[in-house]
């Protein structure tokens, strides 16, 4: 791992590499999009030899955001490692200390209640934190979706468009074969219907958030 930073400090030295030298975080965010999704590629494929390959480029998009803050003075890798390190040690506190988790569920539960404890503290107090926690808007709309409905659903919202019933009928007995075809039948009713599926679906998360907004703000 060191030989790995000191390689990125050299390529990013007055006399390296004149292309490593010219890159900021926001120039590397299309090389991460590129390099998270050609990983996602091999674990699809179940292709490890290619998925080491994959997993050592997505690392060097971490070290090199890690030496372009580093040479701001803002953090370093030992930083990065160090925080991620700590947080999963006192987010596992049925591993690491004496709670008592047995299920993924009871995992999941107690996770969610340390991390709104820990965000919390970084408001000291001044302000409540949101009441729902919007998804990274960088996420695929698909992904967007899903994770909104995730949210959603730790707070007992359910958004007034659903029909709950109907969604647990459609539930019953899916795999993600069957899954998979709804979801392409889905995009093809949209193709003939001449409808964008992605801003269909995109539009219409943007309406429950903002019909969340609407019952939540105060009056």
């Amino acid at each position: 791992m060191q030989d790995l930073i000191n390689t990125v400090e050299r390529l990013r030295a007055p006399d390296g590499c004149p292309w490593d030298k010219e890159q900021t975080h926001r120039s590397l965010c299309r090389c991460l999009q590129e390099e998270t999704a050609e990983l996602l590629d091999t674990i699809d494929e179940g292709d490890m030899p290619h998925m080491r390959e994959e997993l050592g480029d997505v690392l060097l998009q971490v070290v090199m955001h890690a030496q372009i803050a580093s040479e701001g003075g803002h953090f370093n890798f030992d930083d990065v490692a160090a925080e991620i390190n700590e947080k999963l040690i006192r987010r596992h506190p049925h591993v690491f200390g004496d709670a008592r988790a047995d299920t993924t569920e009871e995992v999941l539960v107690r996770w969610d209640q340390i991390k709104a404890k820990e965000k919390n503290g970084k408001m000291n107090g001044s302000n409540p934190p949101p009441a729902l926690k919007r998804p990274p808007r960088h996420l695929t709309t698909l992904l967007y979706a899903d994770e909104l409905l995730k949210q959603l659903s730790k707070i007992n919202y359910v958004p007034s468009a659903f029909d709950e019933e109907r969604v647990h009928q459609m539930a019953q007995d899916m795999n993600e074969d069957s899954a998979g075809l709804r979801l392409l039948e889905l995009v093809a009713a949209c193709r003939k219907a001449k409808i964008d599926p992605e801003a269909a679906l995109r539009r219409f998360t943007q309406s429950i958030e903002q019909d969340f907004d609407s019952k939540n703000s105060p009056q």
